[in-house]
């Protein structure tokens, strides 16, 4: 008896379990027919398999069956609501209850996690002053236009079970126009027309024509009232200088079109004076900031002295038009000229010189400039090739920038003065000097002009003199102990100390020299193996013996400007 009634609850357990199976694989069915087609279809499914990944095949389920029926023995659970087992009717509610919810537990979960976010995307749209009447669809699908009035269903429907990203938050502004409404593209019109009349004045840099005044028709030319003179930092550069803008326009008259060069104290510009018949000028601005602007009043003080002393424009030196002052910037304006003697060689004679009659002719203006210097009693103090400019025709010659003149009683010994490769020996030993530093520098200057060469292209003031001495022979000792800074390159016993590369080393070493012969030819150089005519030959040996003259190391035996004017290279014509 007791064998049949376990037989028995053995059979109702297992029909039971039977019925179970095929309700759990048909709400699995019901399940993926409301899924997404990406959930029906997924890939990792197998269909021959359940959600538990079990063969759904009658011979391995009667193989679980069987095994199950083994380990009943040994379960101490079973039987117990832990299986979550369904009892049959004659259980009590409560065991029924709980079988209804571990069977429907994943799908309630679901449907409270998808209306609970569904009210959070209503909370947060009630936040963000969206409106209660759109549906949480418009959220995702902003194309859609929202519905005017919301339709509940009675029973929510499923949404994929897929990990949404939490809503964005969006900024709330306080002027924010409400969602939009539908209109008539006439109503549409109409707005936009009005707004545009409203905002009439307003520039639009997409539009296809200009909507500039008539200012604005040159490059570079601003309105009155636009710049904010607090931003010099859109005028100057890092270092001070002017940023130039082709077209604009200086002091209300000088309209700027080329760019000439920049130098240690200033840029120079080219312009038109609208004052003057647009007339060609020469604008020198200088650069901004303190040093720079006490040398620039310096150079216009000079500059002015130089033009009184020379009403007729007689002596060579370039003639200053006016001054002004623009953005905090000196500015002068000059006389146009083209080019400087650097740009003549380059493209006139690179490497080779100019003719001897060129040569003569520069030579006898420049000194004409000498002289009114030592008139006015003025040192120039970088005379070179790049100082010195000539017309459009090149027969006129004018000496300018005088940013490092000063004048004759304010020699200050420095062994910097002067651009190197034509700097004076006096200046390098600081001995006190005077006009010859300007002869010595237009001596040096002569040379280039006819040979094409630099003549003293020393790499420091040691090998400078080292070069002077190459072409003169030593020094005098008198000399050398005149020197303020004769320590750097004499010994005691004014044996020259030449500063020299060691080539093995590279290593810089000292070498006493106590006697130095000459081993230059000034003549053998300014010939160079050249046949000359006869009057040709004359002129060059007239032209080596003044340079001889000029280039004296003891600048008290130096030639004068006026003797160098009175030299048979100057007073003989070619």
């Amino acid at each position: 008896m007791r064998d049949s009634r376990r037989d028995d609850e053995r059979k109702m357990r297992e029909d039971r379990r039977q019925r179970e199976m095929r309700e759990r694989e048909a709400r699995e069915a019901d399940r993926r027919r409301r899924s997404p087609p990406q959930r029906r279809g997924s890939p990792r499914r197998d269909a021959g398999r359940d959600r538990y990944r079990r063969s759904r095949s009658p011979r391995n389920r009667r193989g679980r069956d069987e095994r199950g029926r083994k380990s009943e023995r040994n379960d101490k659970f079973k039987g117990s609501l832990s299986e979550g087992l369904k009892l049959d009717a004659s259980s009590s509610s409560d065991e029924e209850d709980l079988y209804n919810l571990n069977l429907e537990e994943e799908e309630e979960d679901e449907e409270a996690i998808i209306e609970k976010r569904r009210k959070q995307r209503e909370e947060l749209l009630k936040r963000l002053g969206a409106s209660d009447s759109a549906p949480s669809s418009a959220v995702n699908s902003p194309q859609q236009p929202p519905p005017k009035e919301p339709t509940p269903s009675p029973e929510p429907e499923p949404e994929p079970v897929v990990q949404e990203q939490p809503p964005r938050k969006r900024r709330r502004f306080e002027d924010a126009p409400p969602p939009p409404q539908e209109e008539d593209a006439s109503a549409k019109e109409t707005d936009k027309s009005e707004k545009q009349a409203a905002k009439k004045k307003d520039w639009d840099m997409f539009a296809e024509t200009d909507t500039f005044g008539q200012s604005f028709n040159k490059p570079g030319v601003v309105e009155d009232g636009m710049e904010n003179p607090s931003l010099t930092d859109n005028w100057d550069d890092a270092e001070g200088y002017y940023r130039v803008r082709i077209g604009e326009t200086l002091d209300a008259r000088y309209a700027v079109y080329g760019y000439t060069g920049q130098g240690v104290f200033s840029n120079v510009v080219r312009a038109r004076d609208a004052a003057r018949a647009n007339q060609d000028v020469a604008v020198k601005i200088i650069r901004n900031n303190e040093i720079m602007h006490k040398s620039g009043l310096k150079e216009l003080e000079i500059l002015k002295k130089l033009n009184d002393a020379d009403p007729d424009d007689r002596y060579h030196c370039v003639r200053l038009f006016r001054h002004f002052f623009h953005k905090q910037h000196l500015c002068m304006v000059f006389e146009p000229l083209s080019m400087n003697l650097r740009e003549v060689l380059k493209k006139y004679g690179k490497d080779v010189g100019l003719h001897i009659k060129a040569v003569r002719s520069y030579c006898q203006q420049l000194f004409l400039a000498l002289r009114l210097l030592k008139k006015c009693n003025i040192l120039h103090a970088d005379i070179k090739p790049d100082n010195i400019l000539v017309n459009e025709s090149k027969l006129v010659l004018k000496l300018c920038d005088f940013g490092s003149a000063s004048h004759a009683n304010e020699n200050e010994i420095t062994p910097y003065l002067v651009s190197r490769f034509y700097r004076s020996p006096e200046i390098i030993l600081g001995i006190p000097y005077d006009f010859g530093i300007d002869m010595w520098s237009a001596g040096c200057t002569i040379y280039e002009l006819y040979t094409g060469k630099i003549m003293f292209a020393g790499k420091t003031n040691n090998q400078m003199l080292k070069f002077f001495m190459d072409l003169k022979g030593k020094f005098p000792n008198k000399l050398i102990r005149k020197g303020a800074f004769k320590d750097n390159h004499f010994d005691s016993n004014c044996n020259f100390l030449s500063h020299e590369i060691d080539k093995v080393t590279e290593k810089e070493k000292t070498v006493v020299m106590s006697t130095i012969q000459p081993t230059r030819d000034l003549a053998h150089e300014l010939i160079n193996n050249q046949s000359l005519p006869e009057d040709q030959f004359k002129k060059v040996s007239q032209l080596r013996d003044l340079l001889d003259k000029i280039l004296m190391l003891d600048s008290s035996k130096r030639c004068s400007i006026n003797q160098a004017l009175t030299h048979p290279f100057i007073q003989e014509k070619f």
